[in-house]
């Protein structure tokens, strides 16, 4: 295979949060290079990238996708330099829009303009990121004045991209950051990213089980539920085969009958899931599809808490 492989905490909502620190230690143990440090309803990312760095050795910790209506280039600036001070370890930074649902109802923030709000963060944080004064207003972002005190960690900047413009956006960054997302739909993104900015790299989060049980695929099916009946995400499902799910989906049933209506084959799709040789195949569609990197998710169920042996088993595989 042509690409890399790195992890990303699948931060399951339903599985005890401190698994995040088991996951991080099993890849930390295995060599992988970078562990993505994400963000939903537990634990603060910069804390958690603390926590975790403080546990490991030398793993690389990227942070985010953080959302941009949520945290402002100053705050994501201050918390990379946190963490790389607090650690010693590389930190680098990932920013996209999140959902209606973090945004919009959690965080009680606005999601207008999101677009507009990625690409001025992007070009706001830059700067910062690398020691320098801040100077920037932009019409949704603003930042005039501050420099990080600490040392500057120059982090390597990702954004999570789906739709055209925030693909032109990642264009700008180090890296483009894909999530749930077939070979097919990979492809496209790559190729639309790489007619802009060919040397900004693509980095897939796939969610991984190696030999999975019925518990690890019951909860990739329960997280793949939400994006059935989003725009862009229905589509890629009915070109992928599943059109007749994707309708009723949009119909709005009660999740319990939705979720009884996705099939194994649909979460197969986005996810990398069977023994090491079919997993490996999976991994050999996205490095088609022009995918530089993909980091595993590992699915956390009682048989493999933290995902640990999904990871050895394809650390093993990869020849790591």
């Amino acid at each position: 295979m042509s690409l890399s492989l790195s992890v990303s905490l699948g931060l399951w909502q339903d599985r005890p949060a401190e698994e995040a620190l088991l996951t991080a230690r099993a890849a930390d143990e295995l060599g992988y290079p970078e562990l993505w440090i994400g963000e939903m309803a537990t634990y603060d990312a910069f804390a958690l990238a603390t926590a975790i760095g403080l546990a490991t050795t030398r793993i690389g910790l990227t942070v985010g996708p953080l959302a941009v209506a949520v945290r402002d280039p100053m705050m994501i600036a201050m918390g990379a330099a946190s963490v790389a001070g607090l650690t010693g370890r590389r930190v680098d930074v990932a920013v996209g829009t999140s959902s209606p649902l973090v945004v919009e109802e959690w965080h009680g923030r606005s999601r207008a303009r999101s677009a507009t709000a990625l690409r001025e963060t992007v070009e706001a944080i830059r700067p910062l990121l690398d020691g320098e004064r801040s100077d920037f207003a932009g019409s949704c972002v603003a930042s005039s004045g501050y420099r990080l005190r600490l040392p500057a960690p120059r982090s390597r900047l990702s954004v999570a991209a789906f739709g055209p413009s925030a693909v032109r956006t990642a264009a700008l960054a180090d890296r483009m950051v894909l999530n749930l997302v077939t070979p097919a739909s990979a492809r496209r993104l790559t190729a639309r990213l790489r007619a802009v900015n060919p040397a900004t790299s693509v980095v897939a989060w796939v969610t991984a089980a190696v030999d999975p049980d019925r518990a690890a695929v019951d909860r990739i099916r329960r997280a793949v539920v939400g994006y059935l009946p989003a725009p862009g995400y229905g589509e890629m499902f009915a070109e992928a085969g599943f059109a007749d799910v994707v309708e009723f989906a949009r119909t709005r049933p009660h999740p319990r009958e939705l979720l009884a209506a996705v099939p194994d084959e649909l979460v197969a799709s986005v996810a990398l899931l069977g023994d090491a040789d079919a997993v490996g195949a999976r991994l050999s569609a996205y490095a088609a599809a022009g995918v530089d990197e993909v980091a595993l998710v590992p699915v956390s169920t009682d048989r493999d808490p933290g995902g640990a042996a999904t990871l050895k088993a394809l650390h093993t595989a990869s020849g790591g």
